[in-house]
């Protein structure tokens, strides 16, 4: 198949690229770089079956040839980023989506929308499954997010319903791995960073919240399951080991090695206190699950950001993706 992934050069994005090139699928990969990064796929130039496209998706998707699939990743998706590109994010997931879904729509093509646990807000209900509709606050400030991905969600839905648009649509959990920025404001690569660099490990709240934390290549099985599938959803694609954040700051300091301390500051507005996916619609019409524990998968995390560390500066590559309008 061709993909078009946009958002390609994003953490998520990059590591999907990667997974469809492996298999023997052609991607097209579009990214701004507003929040992505160029070495992320700077090692994908030259590959026969991949082409970039440096493009906002909010303005239009100029993609020429066939298209089977059309995956919807481009959005900031960490609270500091977000913050930072507020109307961008709001954006992005209503003109982006709508240029997304009619790339799809012209070509006959699946549509596969990543969308987010945060659509569930602060849960009132716990575990959250797919049919629950969520507790979020339209106007505090994670709401860029939040109503951007609600937005997109009924778009997409309306797009299936009004035309007939062949729709995925994924909910992803906390999901953590290489390639995550060291200051993207998640919680794992914080708290990574820190220990490494032996500051404070930065904890809000009492750290009693809990999150479900998945690793990337789980993640990215999940997304390939539903781009062959012809499923709709939603399907929450997350782990369902349930940790609190005190439990993954100590396995960080275990895994590092690091004598970092912990430093307690006030929770954030409306952050939610309990995350956790019931993930009984993805066995069943998925065959998917997340295989590799939380342990492992902070080892693996650590690993890449200590070998990052001692990486050179960026080859020419990365410097062609910075300056580049199309390559």
């Amino acid at each position: 198949m061709r993909v078009v992934v946009t958002g390609g050069g994003g953490f998520v994005g990059s590591h999907l690229c990667d997974a469809l090139l492996s298999r023997g699928d052609s991607v097209c990969c579009l990214d701004d770089f507003s929040t992505g990064k160029p070495e992320n796929v700077a090692h994908l130039l030259g590959t026969e079956r991949f082409e970039f496209i440096r493009a906002d998706v909010t303005e239009g998707m100029d993609v020429s040839g066939p298209v089977d699939v059309v995956a919807h990743l481009a959005s900031p998706a960490s609270p500091p980023d977000y913050h930072r590109l507020p109307l961008q994010t709001l954006a992005v997931g209503s003109r982006g989506t709508e240029n997304a879904l009619g790339l799809a729509d012209r070509h006959g093509a699946r549509f596969v929308l990543a969308s987010t646990s945060e659509v569930y807000g602060d849960p009132e209900v716990h575990p959250q499954e797919e049919a629950y509709w969520g507790h979020v606050n339209p106007i505090g400030p994670r709401s860029v997010y939040d109503e951007a991905k609600r937005f997109a969600e009924a778009l997409s839905a309306a797009y299936r319903r009004s035309l007939g648009t062949d729709v995925g649509i994924v909910r992803i959990f906390n999901t953590y791995g290489p390639r995550m920025r060291p200051h993207d404001g998640r919680v794992v690569s914080s708290f990574i960073r820190q220990a490494l660099d032996g500051e404070p490990l930065t904890v809000y709240g009492d750290g009693k919240q809990t999150r479900s934390f998945t690793y990337v290549d789980d993640l990215v099985r999940g997304l390939a399951a539903v781009i062959d599938s012809t499923e709709y959803g939603p399907f929450n694609l997350g782990n369902p080991e349930e940790r609190t954040v005190l439990e993954l700051a100590e396995l960080v300091l275990k895994v590092t090695g690091s004598r970092s301390e912990m430093r307690f500051l006030p929770l954030p507005v409306d952050d939610p206190v309990r995350r956790r996916p019931v993930i009984g619609r993805a066995r069943m019409r998925l065959g998917w699950r997340p295989e590799i524990v939380v342990e492992e998968g902070v080892r693996r995390t650590v690993d890449w950001f200590r070998s990052r560390a001692a990486r050179n500066l960026p080859t020419s590559p990365v410097r062609a993706l910075e300056e580049s309008v199309e390559c």
